[in-house]
């Protein structure tokens, strides 16, 4: 029975490690991963609007629209404003312009009119238009579900009541696209269209809907397909990074936990392969900020091991034998892996259905990241560890051994933590300020947030990017005197795309007689316009509203697992602490503010709460344990428990970071810089800061109950 078995956990270690494999070379993984615009390029889409001077807020208003429109493209789609009147649409991970403007339509005006000739609706009154079907008695219909804004839906309900029995019909640019008989009134805000002949019919009419819905009439200018932001040394050098971070990271598990850092390894190489699976089968589209994802949703998965080897150690350490240990040690793992894991997960869920753009991106790969790595942690890494046991690995000194934990005085030291935090704090409100002073802005925003000059240049020859990088860049920073600077190629032809910050005509002049100078372009084939950040002020307003949303989400599931509001509050006022300190580091060292800024306090926030639940988690198990021991006493015993957990697991994510940080290009700098400077202080501040946070509010509460009682004796 026994042989039986262990052949059955070698068999299952063999498939695992081959899937891994698979993921890893038998599957042409990143050719079928969908990357964006900033990794593999796209198309860019140039609208114009028709009526002449638009007004800010038409353009603002169809800018976030369209935004909405492409996302069925994908979640990493960009729109932003050119000049006064122009719309750019960048869509990554395609190159047929020809087929998306098909796709997509021409945005153009739309009205809903009676039988009279009456105009009782404009497309600017419907919310959403999607494409459904209804299935009664068997037989499918097709339809057209609709939802209209707070006006739209009082003007619909007007008409609909007025014409039951007549037809209303869609009118797109000038051209009738659908006649439905209005059979009754339609009072909600929401109806459909039924009687259409298939599902790709349905489909083309909700987007025809959905597109002329916008502010503005807008006609197609031009449109390019171009390279990928970044370029492809971005991408190798990214590879490369994370395969030795990855690999520094195996060896410390190895030597570190011996046999089952060797399981933890086998089974984040299934990991890794599995999520290269994955992306490519739910079409998720790989960007910067989704790789930000994949890197926390890994710190993650490193982390629910460390948890469990830890607490494997602690078990051999009190006498059990080792088939105990592993079996005690994972179930209880389990309460803090899966609070961590569910936390960071319903931050992830509530930031893709709020969010917008990068946002959306970020949220997507981590949502499959922790997923996943619950996954491999829970059962994988079991698994592996049961047959490497299994095989004869049975030694005590295999497995490691932890005795007796000193206990730091962590909360002795809680007041100078205090005042270190409010004085990193305040030097960042500090910075901000100066920084206003001088330059008009609070932080060094890029060019997604505020906006510049787009210059389009045709080259006598053609530049791979690697020479736009190295020629072109360098003659751009001189005249500019600003290292932000971005370049894309437009594919087929020489032009080259450079975005830049604000350049007056002056500069632009300057530019211009840089580049005939330098490269003997002809002066009348360099053009220029001022675009707008393509993080519009709505995606801003977006990613707040969706991290509030989250933050109010994250604290009430705490609450309800804790059953303590005083845990919940802390966690959350520990969140703003990193994300107050990772600002002031944007403030202080005037670092670029960019695309992968809101990723990057994402993935802070998301890395924080975690090292936090699992310290709660412990001081919860030790209040039970050691319930009548004074209370400073079981709070400094359970993070003096978790410290080693809460140090490897940091070591463990800071090197990949940092591996990204040393090999990468200086886009993939922009966003690990902080992403450390994150990492550490979230450490910090789940071992110095929440801990002490609860301690102060239980003692406060438990000094007001006993004054409570007290006061209530003497009546």
């Amino acid at each position: 029975m026994k042989n039986s078995k262990t052949k059955a956990v070698i068999v299952l270690l063999i498939a695992l490690i081959a899937i891994g494999v698979f993921g890893f070379f038998g599957y042409d993984t990143m050719d079928d991963i969908k990357l964006g615009l900033d990794l593999a390029g796209g198309v860019s889409i140039t609208y114009q609007a028709v009526d002449a001077d638009p007004t800010a807020e038409q353009m603002q208003d169809t800018i976030y629209k369209l935004q909405q429109r492409v996302q069925n493209y994908s979640t990493e789609a960009e729109v932003y404003q050119e000049g006064s009147d122009r719309i750019n649409v960048d869509i990554p991970g395609v190159s047929d312009a020809n087929a998306i403007l098909e796709e997509l339509g021409k945005p153009g005006s739309l009205m809903f009119v009676d039988e009279e000739g009456n105009v009782i609706l404009t497309g600017d009154q419907v919310a959403s238009a999607k494409p459904g079907i209804i299935d009664e008695n068997g037989q499918k219909d097709y339809i057209v579900s609709l939802t209209f804004t707070d006006e739209g839906t009082t003007a619909f309900a007007e008409a609909t009541s007025n014409n039951i029995g007549k037809r209303i019909a869609i009118i797109y640019d000038n051209a009738i696209v659908s006649s439905p008989v209005v059979q009754s009134a339609i009072t909600g805000g929401e109806g459909y269209i039924n009687g259409m002949a298939s599902y790709e019919e349905a489909n083309n009419l909700a987007s025809t809907i959905r597109i002329g819905s916008l502010s503005l009439e807008l006609e197609e200018l031009r449109s390019n397909v171009v390279g990928a932001k970044l370029g492809e040394t971005a991408i190798s050098t990214s590879l490369k990074a994370g395969a030795v971070g990855f690999a520094i990271v195996a060896v410390f598990m190895i030597v570190v936990y011996l046999v089952p850092g060797i399981a933890a390894v086998l089974a984040l190489c299934l990991y890794v392969g599995l999520i290269l699976i994955l992306l490519s089968a739910f079409e998720i589209t790989l960007t910067l900020p989704g790789i930000a994802g994949i890197i926390l949703s890994i710190g993650m998965a490193v982390d629910a091991n460390v948890i469990i080897f830890t607490r494997i150690k602690e078990e051999i350490g009190v006498g059990k034998t080792v088939k105990s240990a592993i079996k005690t040690g994972f179930a209880k793992a389990l309460s803090a892996i899966v609070d961590g894991n569910v936390t960071t997960l319903i931050a992830a869920l509530v930031l893709f259905w709020r969010g917008s753009g990068t946002v959306k991106g970020f949220a997507s790969t981590l949502a499959l990241g922790i997923v996943l790595s619950m996954f491999t942690a829970l059962f994988v890494t079991k698994g592996i560890l049961n047959a490497l046991f299994a095989l004869g690995l049975e030694n005590p000194k295999f497995y490691g051994v932890r005795k007796d934990i000193k206990v730091i005085n962590f909360l002795g030291k809680k007041n100078l933590c205090f005042i270190l935090s409010a004085v990193m704090i305040l030097a960042g409100f500090a910075a901000m300020i100066m920084n206003n002073a001088s330059t008009g802005s609070i932080l060094n925003y890029s060019l997604e947030f505020k906006g510049g000059t787009s210059t389009n240049v045709t080259f006598n020859e053609d530049m791979s990017l690697e020479e736009i990088s190295t020629e072109v860049v360098p003659v751009v920073s001189s005249v500019t005197n600003d290292s932000d600077i971005q370049t894309q190629k437009v594919s087929g032809t020489t032009e080259v795309i450079i975005k830049t910050r604000t350049l007056s005509v002056e500069e632009r002049e300057a530019l211009n007689d840089a580049l005939v100078e330098k490269f003997g372009v002809e002066a009348e084939k360099i053009t220029a316009e001022s675009i707008s950040g393509a993080v519009s002020s709505e995606m801003k307003r977006d990613a707040i509203v969706a991290t509030i949303i989250a933050t109010i989400c994250m604290l009430i599931y705490i609450w309800f697992r804790f059953k303590d509001i005083k845990f919940a509050a802390s966690a959350v006022l520990a969140l703003l602490h990193d994300v107050l300190v990772v600002l002031t580091f944007y403030a202080v060292a005037k670092w670029s503010v960019g695309s992968t800024f809101i990723a990057c306090m994402l993935t802070i926030v998301g890395y924080s709460i975690n090292a936090t639940i699992v310290i709660f988690d412990r001081i919860r198990e030790n209040l039970k344990i050691m319930g009548k021991k004074p209370l400073d006493e079981i709070v400094n015993t359970s993070i003096s428990e978790t410290f080693t957990r809460s140090i490897n697991t940091s070591l463990t994510t800071f090197i990949m970071v940092f591996a990204l940080y040393i090999m990468g290009v200086s886009s993939i700098r922009d966003f690990a810089m902080p992403l450390m400077v994150g990492i550490v202080c979230g450490t910090y501040s789940s071992v110095c800061i929440t801990g002490a946070l609860w301690y102060v509010m239980t003692v406060y509460k438990n000094k007001k109950d006993a004054q409570a009682k007290q006061a209530a004796k003497v009546k």
